[in-house]
């Protein structure tokens, strides 16, 4: 059949299952934009063209699906940058169509137009300009075949305007992996690799499983959770890999790096043999490297193997998904007896748990908001957070007991990710609780959004943790910088209540702890979307801290030690 190649986008949109896109229209989508009138796919307009990537990505984690977001030419394709970045980072699987202008106006500087293959090919896992009609459908098909292949990631296809109307035979290609020519998603890798692994973990008597997002990407963590049954090994997770594995279950012993449980980090610190599945190793997460985990051997599993040796040097290499060495490991796998490595490790936790101190005059700290949540969720919800202190606290004082269940920005650290992506993970999974908690700082990046949320009556709950300034930032300030306070306090204390009501949300104003339980279950009754500004003390700090240039073991443990 003979289409338009706006026609043929939506037209291959359905052939990859989707049924949802965020975006914003412009000049040069407007082709497009009409092609997806009458399509049956629903499109999700949100008040910023980074509140639609941000919402493609939230979608994205929560689904496992490939999040797709449009936005027209030049502003529009530029604003979507950040949210690349993000994904990218993340290993999130995004296809981003952005609209430019004419092929004859290309190179000219005309209006509204920005060279985005250019501007995002460091930030993609690949991207795209479509400058021959006849390559549009094979285009589309590689775009989501490489977003969801392999490592994950964001591609961009950069479509100008007179293709849209260019009318062509459509043939949508079943396989296209013949058409790309240097690109080998690792799959499976060597079984003698595993083999060697099994070996080591036989000899082992302080084995650490140290996890990642990665885990959850490759949909294994069933096979973690059966990894863990066997062995009965200590688990430890970056940020991102929080919720591969209940953080409820006895072996699980919390996050590790910066801010990570000093049973984690002491953990780490303290093995013989480190089995990494699906990480980074980020600065995050290692500290200084000199001195990192000295006695232990290092396994590093992972789907990219441009990652393994990158930042840490390990001992053995296990390229491939995880759904191919797991259980090659969960058949060979034999371990000893680690009830004496365990007691080492409960004692580290027992001795240094996760602690603040409660005001004696009513205020609220950030923790016990959190602590309070976390016992009426019962890790039954989704949390997406922003970036900043609350991020933290979130990772040690909530609980995850479900896969893609923790949505959050980790690699990148984007302040403002976290209401558009709440957003898309509740459109994504609309049969559960969604909940956001964000910072004074991080919900004023994108809080245009509550309108779209309102008016698509989007039932987000958020928690927004006001301590009228930048935590995180003062908190450096106040541990490096002597207190010198440099713009990092909000001297205008903002009503978030009332910004939420102001668009069209419910909001509710938390000033007592004896209110906080109360605003908590009422905003699980509400229908729609609901924000709560919750005033904490503006002076405390994220603890632990492994401070920069330092090891895993040199932390910050109690306040007086700052």
């Amino acid at each position: 059949m003979k289409l338009k190649g706006s026609e043929i986008v939506v037209e291959a949109l359905k052939r990859e299952g989707v049924d949802l896109v965020f975006g914003y229209p412009g000049g040069v989508a407007l082709p497009l934009y009409d092609a997806l009138y009458d399509s049956g796919i629903k499109h999700i307009l949100t008040r910023h063209e980074q509140g639609a990537v941000h919402a493609a990505d939230g979608y994205a984690r929560a689904t496992g699906k490939v999040g797709v977001c449009i936005a027209t030419s030049g502003p529009g394709a530029t604003n979507l940058v950040t949210g690349i970045a993000t994904a990218n980072m993340d290993s999130v699987p995004l296809v981003c169509i952005t609209c430019q202008v004419i092929t004859s106006l290309l190179g000219k500087d005309s209006f509204q137009e920005a060279d985005v293959t250019g501007i995002t090919t460091p930030i993609t896992k690949h991207n795209f300009m479509v400058r021959d009609m006849g390559r549009l459908s094979r285009i589309m098909r590689k775009a989501f075949y490489i977003a969801r292949t392999g490592r994950p990631g964001p591609v961009v296809v950069d479509i100008p305007k007179d293709l849209f109307d260019q009318v062509m035979e459509f043939n949508y290609p079943d396989d296209v992996s013949r058409y790309l020519w240097g690109y080998d998603p690792v799959n499976d890798g060597d079984p003698r690799q595993v083999n060697d692994v099994v070996e080591a973990l036989s000899w082992a008597h302080f084995p650490v499983l140290f996890v990642g997002g990665g885990v959850k990407s490759a949909n294994a963590c069933e096979h973690l959770a059966e990894f863990v049954e066997k062995t009965n090994i200590p688990l430890v997770s970056t940020l991102m890999g929080l919720d591969d594995f209940p953080t409820t279950h006895p072996n699980h012993y919390g996050m590790v790096g910066m801010h990570g449980t000093y049973a984690a980090n002491m953990a780490m610190m303290h093995s013989d043999l480190i089995l990494a599945m699906g990480v980074r190793f980020s600065d995050r997460v290692t500290g200084v490297i000199k001195g990192y985990a000295p006695s232990a051997r290092i396994a590093h599993f992972d789907i990219d193997p441009a990652e393994i040796n990158k930042n840490v040097h390990v001992d053995f290499r296990i390229p491939g998904n995880l759904n191919w060495s797991l259980p090659i490991l969960n058949k060979e796998v034999r371990v000893g007896n680690l009830d004496k490595w365990h007691g080492t490790i409960r004692n580290w936790a027992e001795n240094y748990p996760l602690c603040y101190s409660k005001n004696d005059k009513g205020l609220l700290k950030p923790q016990e908001v959190l602590e309070a949540l976390d016992n009426l969720l019962d890790g039954e919800a989704v949390i997406a957070t922003d970036v900043g202190q609350h991020q933290m606290w979130t990772a040690q004082y909530m609980n995850f007991k479900h896969p893609r269940s923790f949505i959050t920005s980790g690699g990148l650290g984007t302040m403002g990710f976290g209401l558009p992506a709440a957003m898309g993970a509740q459109i994504g999974c609309p049969e559960k609780e969604v909940w956001l908690i964000s910072g004074d700082g991080s919900i004023m990046m994108n809080c245009q959004e509550m309108a779209t949320a309102a008016e698509l009556n989007i039932p987000v709950r958020a928690v927004i943790l006001n301590n009228r300034g930048l935590g995180m930032v003062r908190q450096w300030q106040r541990l490096f910088y002597e207190n010198r306070y440099s713009c990092s306090k909000h001297d205008f204390d903002l009503d978030f209540a009332k910004l939420a009501e102001a668009m069209g949300c419910t909001g509710i104003l938390v000033e007592k702890r004896e209110d906080l339980l109360p605003a908590l279950e009422k905003a699980r009754t509400v229908c729609g979307p609901v924000f709560l500004n919750v005033r904490v003390e503006d002076d405390e700090n994220v603890l632990p801290m492994v401070a920069p240039g330092r090891a895993l073991d040199e932390m910050f443990v109690h306040k007086e030690e700052e």
